[in-house]
């Protein structure tokens, strides 16, 4: 794993740093980034090392802060992505952050962030802490207020977009936890047709409410 690994971006902002020193936090975030996904618990300690070497670099706290994440140490990820959010002023990471809040038994603060947001958001950052928001409206009990979070203009089966599955998905089972079956089954078929890369189980979530 390589300093030359990390995208041009990337490189530009480890600059600050002595060159020594940017290669080998450079070649850990290269390692954190390649196991996040098959060994979250490791990318997280070479996410964390980088962090002992350059806590100042907006850059290594966002990885340290997304590993935290996947390796499900809530506190730690919100703690990092809270960091960065000081050092860049991005809103990137809000729907995470609004997540960490849920999983840490705290979905008021979810919906304060989701709040906070307003409405500069970019679309899918956007979608995205709709669904956190709609998730912690379920948290409290409020499952008609989760339903109604997800609607919008993009909630059409019409309308295509990356994040589309996700968002019919969500309303598909928000539908379902109120008791609405019917559309739920109608929800999670549009969320099938427009999950071209069959990343959720839509189809037998239908199939099984079909036969219930």
């Amino acid at each position: 794993m390589q300093f030359s690994d990390l995208d041009p971006e990337a490189r530009r902002e480890l600059r600050s740093l002595a060159k020594p020193v940017a290669e080998l936090v450079g070649r850990h975030l290269v390692a954190a980034g390649r196991l996040i996904d098959e060994d979250p618990e490791l990318a997280l300690e070479h996410a964390r090392y980088a962090r002992t070497r350059a806590a100042r670099v907006a850059l290594v706290r966002e990885a340290a802060g997304l590993t935290a994440y996947h390796a499900g140490e809530w506190a730690e990820a919100l703690g990092e992505l809270r960091a960065v959010r000081r050092m860049t002023g991005a809103q990137t990471h809000l729907p995470v952050m609004a997540d960490c809040e849920r999983a840490l038994g705290r979905p008021e603060r979810a919906l304060d962030l989701a709040a906070e947001a307003g409405s500069g958001l970019p679309e899918e950052t956007a979608v995205e802490l709709r669904i956190v928001a709609a998730g912690a409206r379920r948290d409290m009990g409020q499952l008609d207020a989760a339903v109604v979070t997800l609607q919008g203009p993009d909630l059409d089966p019409r309308v295509r977009r990356p994040w589309s599955a996700r968002l019919f998905y969500a309303y598909a089972d928000n539908l379902e936890a109120a008791g609405r079956t019917e559309e739920a089954i109608r929800w999670f078929l549009n969320a099938a047709e427009a999950d071209l890369d069959e990343e959720t189980d839509a189809a037998e979530r239908a199939i099984e409410l079909g036969a219930e």
